[in-house]
């Protein structure tokens, strides 16, 4: 009996370890200055999102993210001048373990300068869809006239 609660024990602290592993290479992967190049949409159309109750879609595209792994935090800044709300947002994230079915999340948190909730400590879900050295892809998954839409982000590293 031992045997069988020790052998699960070395199976459980394996796994846990590895998915640690892959967690923390993404942050490291993660770390410096991104572009946000483009955004698209699983369906065709001219659709009007606003995203993380902040912004445009449009006005959210080129602008540069900053991501600091060391304290889960990061900036996004909207350039567009024609947006109506343009300068820095500070964010605060985290990449959990994966859900069941193996997909890793990336979880986004308006805060301010003070890292206090900017909304009720309402977050933000995405699915890490790809992540290497050069490029990363998010999908956000909302509804749509009551029908599923994904929201689909392309970033590029800068630095």
């Amino acid at each position: 009996m031992k045997k069988v609660i020790l052998i699960i024990t070395v199976i459980l602290l394996t796994s846990c370890s590895a998915t640690q592993k892959t967690i923390i290479s993404a942050k490291k992967t993660l770390k410096g200055e991104w572009s946000l190049d483009k955004i698209s949409y699983d369906r065709s159309g001219v659709f009007d999102v606003l995203l993380y109750n902040d912004v445009s879609a449009e006005c959210l595209t080129g602008g540069i993210w900053k991501f600091i792994p060391n304290n889960n935090t990061g900036i996004y800044t909207v350039n567009d001048t024609q947006c109506t709300s343009t300068g820095a947002r500070n964010f605060r994230f985290t990449i959990p373990e994966p859900s069941s079915n193996g997909e890793y999340s990336f979880l986004f948190k308006p805060i301010n300068e003070k890292k206090k909730s900017t909304n009720n400590n309402k977050g933000y879900r995405m699915t890490l869809q790809h992540l290497d050295e050069t490029t990363m892809t998010w999908t956000q998954a909302v509804t749509l006239e009551g029908k599923p839409f994904m929201i689909i982000m392309n970033f590029n590293k800068i630095q």
